[in-house]
């Protein structure tokens, strides 16, 4: 398969990022090295091309309520202005994917979905969603899209926007110009468990929101960020990678994500049913793991308790910010609670960890 190019792919180039194959694109896994790249985005400021995710676009009078019907968390809820992170799930009761979705109007959705799963999710909402009072465009091509990730972010990114990005709480966007590009979306929304913002411009202005950005960066020292300091970001925020944490069989009992999944909003959603039925006998679950010592865990190795093997590592890493191995795992359910001892298989070398609640890194600071 021929390998696709996001619209900042030169730039990437001409900055010296290091390109990688990752979901059917070439993309850089790092400029200056994944630790310098990771702790300027936890002390100033860093950018992430992230113009491979997809959009998915929904408008008419019906767009709130057909969307609604596809995904877990309640659409309903959201007033314009608000982002809203959902999971999209099959028959089963397992995730399609997760989604973000933005509600622009009443008569105006966005749904950005995950690189690896755009074609996968436009072909969900061709076939399920309810296009009686509605339209559905795939708008991917069309959009790029630019994380500005860091404590100094706002700084950074308030006088080149007519957003009033002070004002914008969290999972919450406006629409306005970036750098004089009209017709861009600022979310203040990310990946990193920092404080930031996710810039949607139309792909032919993306060169020159790209260089305003750096440009405006540069006092604080922003440097251009790769996919090797964005999985480390994320991990220590213990957010789900899709083809990692999260699958068609897997469902938000099992990942954690009880909480974006509302049984009872009005009207149903596509996997409602098998949710139900599903809740409460799950046999596994999702768990971060601190690990003691320097071996680093990966995904696909065992997890041992009491030399009983009770599960699997989905994602791993050595965490930057805070100086030791981190994982994600799916282990039995009687192995799940926060304190209990647990067994990476690192190669034939035991990596002895403990079960920890909520994420690894919590930023301290204010938004």
């Amino acid at each position: 398969m021929e390998l696709r190019r996001t619209p900042l792919y030169d730039e990437h180039v001409a900055l010296g990022g290091r390109i990688v194959p990752f979901a059917g694109w070439e993309l850089p896994v790092q400029y200056s090295g994944l630790i310098p790249e990771h702790t300027k985005v936890r002390t100033a400021l860093g950018l992430f091309d992230v113009s491979h995710m997809g959009e998915l676009r929904v408008r008419g009078a019906g767009a709130v309520a057909a969307v609604n019907k596809l995904v877990t968390n309640d659409v309903a809820s959201l007033v314009d202005g608000q982002a809203q992170y959902n999971g999209l799930t099959n028959e089963r009761g397992g995730l399609v994917d997760d989604v973000v979705v933005y509600r622009i109007a009443a008569d105006d959705v966005l749904v950005c979905v995950n690189a690896a799963n755009r074609d996968k999710d436009r072909a969900w909402f061709e076939a399920h969603l309810d296009t009686s009072d509605c339209s559905l465009v795939d708008e991917g091509d069309a959009w790029a899209q630019i994380a500005f990730q860091g404590p100094l972010a706002e700084r950074a990114l308030a006088p080149i926007t007519d957003v009033a990005v002070g004002g914008l709480a969290n999972y919450r966007f406006g629409l306005g110009s970036v750098a004089g590009v009209a017709g861009c979306i600022v979310a203040r929304t990310g990946y990193t468990g920092e404080d930031g913002f996710e810039v949607f411009c139309p792909a032919e202005h993306a060169v020159a929101v790209w260089r305003a950005l750096l440009t405006a960066g540069a006092e604080a020292g922003a440097v251009p960020c790769g996919l090797g300091a964005r999985d480390t970001l994320r991990l220590e925020a213990r957010y789900n990678l899709y083809g990692h944490e999260l699958s068609d069989e897997t469902s938000p009992w099992q990942a954690g994500l009880a909480w974006i999944t509302k049984l009872d909003k009005a009207g149903g959603f596509v996997g409602q049913d098998a949710l139900r039925a599903r809740r409460g006998n799950e046999a596994t679950r999702l768990v971060g793991v601190r690990i003691e010592g320097k071996r680093i865990p990966r995904d696909g190795m065992r997890v041992f308790a009491n030399s009983v093997d009770v599960g699997f590592v989905t994602s791993g890493t050595l965490a930057p910010t805070l100086g030791y191995p981190v994982a994600l795992a799916y282990v039995h359910r009687d192995h799940a609670a926060a304190g209990a001892s647990l067994v990476v298989d690192v190669r034939g070398k035991e990596a002895p960890g403990v079960v920890v609640n909520g994420p690894f890194y919590k930023r301290s600071h204010s938004a």
